[in-house]
């Protein structure tokens, strides 16, 4: 996401040379949406994938609809005709002939989930997309998704400064063999240490905007980042390997993955190396201390409407 919008100005040939060296490193899951830029991200993704398509699990959605008069502006759409058609124009964005993992980005309100799933389902028989995905559902919602057709995959927000889903999510989706894709596993950047005040983020970066980056909110969270860097310390690590490493130590059967979004190599490569560091039960036991349930203050976005419907 960040590549194209939201978080500051990008950079297309360091974003392309990001997305080949995590190939390069292993990494097989790349994450976009139609959304993001709005369209253009997924053109950047599907052009530096074009002689490697079949090393990637390729994940996109969609649902979110952008109101042209209003950069912040959004709304939702879950009606079948629109889920063809989204699905056909995210393929000529990607240049390919299938979608690995397709998303419903937001659950429309308006449009039973059934018939948005149903409509889906048929991309799936036409042979466009492989398994889908729903993502910030909520649980009942999920369960009669599921009862459609199999749902491959949860995608949420899940970290240290966000485990709400702990709750009743988790237990769902473990019940029914759902996995759970885990975004803004570093807290939209909060629990790397690196963002020391608000004014540091530019103009155009939409963490401005976010509850949890504002006023007393960002000083309180600070709180817990100065806990999260502590650890880090202990383990020779980052913030955010320690943050990655907590995610991927959440992850039993079936799977969590976090999916952290950089648009730089250096950062890339010291996310892939989280996957290094070990967890005591000991370890984990004082990152929940310091780090549990309701710890961070604020919203997760300005509008929390259309979230765990």
């Amino acid at each position: 996401m960040g590549m194209s919008e939201f978080y500051g100005e990008g950079d297309e040939a360091e974003s392309t040379a990001t997305i080949h060296l995590a190939l390069d490193m292993g990494v097989t899951l790349l994450d976009t949406a139609d959304i993001y830029g709005p369209f253009t991200n997924e053109v950047l993704v599907g052009q530096a994938i074009a002689e490697r398509r079949d090393e990637v699990v390729l994940a996109t959605k969609f649902g979110i609809v952008r109101d042209p008069q209003n950069p912040r502006g959004r709304g939702v759409n879950g009606r079948p005709e629109y889920v063809h058609a989204s699905c056909d124009a995210s393929l000529r964005r990607l240049s390919t002939d299938h979608i690995d993992l397709y998303y419903q980005h937001r659950v429309d309100p308006d449009v039973p989930i059934e018939e948005t799933v149903g409509a889906m389902a048929e991309l799936v028989d036409a042979g466009k997309v492989r398994f889908l995905g729903l993502s910030e559902a909520g649980a009942e919602t999920i369960r009669r998704a599921h009862a459609v057709h199999p749902i491959s995959a949860l995608q949420t927000e899940y970290s240290l400064w966000t485990r709400d889903i702990e709750e009743e999510i988790l237990p769902t989706i473990r019940e029914l063999g759902i996995g759970l894709v885990a975004y803004s596993p570093l807290g939209r950047g909060f629990l790397t240490g690196a963002i020391t005040q608000p004014e540091e983020l530019s103009e155009d970066d939409f963490r401005r905007h976010n509850p949890r980056f504002q006023g007393e909110n960002f000083k309180r969270n600070l709180a817990l980042v100065a806990r999260v860097q502590e650890l880090a310390r202990e383990h020779n690590c980052t913030p955010a390997q320690l943050a990655l490493a907590w995610v991927l130590n959440q992850s039993r059967p079936p799977e969590i993955v976090p999916i952290p979004g950089t648009k730089r190599r250096k950062y890339l490569e010291e996310n892939v190396e989280a996957t290094e560091i070990t967890l005591s039960a000991e370890d984990l036991a004082r990152i929940d201390e310091a780090a549990p349930v309701g710890a961070a203050v604020g919203d997760r976005y300005p509008d929390m409407s259309r979230v765990g419907i």
